[in-house]
């Protein structure tokens, strides 16, 4: 089967993370940026034919001169993005190699998704054609109002925290995007938007060190995570 392309979004305003100066992307862990961490794996492997990275249109003179030879060095190609997530990835499907048959996007605010996972979701793709990694939910869940009361407890089960990277036939996917302006509700993630045309999508074992940072309270938890991953590989 065909290579894949890997998408990495990171043309957000990370208004979330709390940092007037700095994008989430750009903090750094050991020295490298976050968005280096989250696309170093899927340069190491030889079924990934594509790389690229999506970046606001007011960041890109500056991400290139300040990480020219990081994206040199990874063979990543640098776009712009859009307004929604959907927009950014939409773009960046217009630009994936005619040689590559499937395509990840995986988040840049995500460093550490481990050989295993994107194992399992590749081989998943290949065999369903669409896939994403997932960790059950193990918290009690309640619903409440806007008031801050409890409405009710939401069971658990058959409930998954889903991750990235999210993967998918080229062709699926694309027509997936071209459905989206008829959704009504948010999309959130890729997988919405192909389930939205009736394609299943297969849930695969996440990693709970598959972290997504999205506050400034996230980048110490980062940090721990790289620091057990580096005992982890010198044991």
């Amino acid at each position: 089967m065909g290579p894949f392309a890997v998408l990495f979004p990171a043309a957000g305003q990370s208004r979330r993370f709390g940092d007037a100066t700095r994008k989430k992307v750009d903090h750094e862990i050991d020295g490298r940026p976050v968005w280096r961490w989250a696309v170093e794996p899927f340069a190491r492997r030889d079924d990934v034919a594509q790389r690229i990275l999506a970046v606001a249109p007011e960041d890109r003179e500056r991400f290139e001169n300040r990480y020219r030879a990081d994206l040199a060095e990874l063979g990543i190609t640098l776009v712009e993005g859009g307004a929604e997530r959907f927009d950014t990835v939409a773009l960046c499907l217009d630009r994936i190699d005619p040689a590559c048959e499937f395509v990840a996007v995986h988040d840049a605010a995500r460093p550490f998704p481990t050989r295993a996972v994107i194992d399992r979701v590749f081989e998943a793709a290949r065999t369903y054609g669409a896939a994403l990694p997932g960790l059950p939910v193990s918290d009690t869940l309640k619903r409440a109002g806007d008031d801050g009361v409890i409405t009710e407890t939401v069971s658990r089960d058959g409930l998954f925290a889903v991750q990235t990277p999210q993967a998918f036939r080229l062709d699926l996917l694309r027509q997936a995007h071209a459905n989206r302006t008829n959704l009504s509700v948010p999309v959130t993630d890729d997988a919405q938007l192909v389930e939205a045309i009736g394609h299943a999508c297969r849930i695969v074992p996440g990693s709970p060190w598959n972290l997504k940072i999205t506050r400034r309270e996230d980048l110490p938890l980062a940090e721990a995570i790289f620091r057990g991953l580096l005992r982890d590989s010198e044991g």
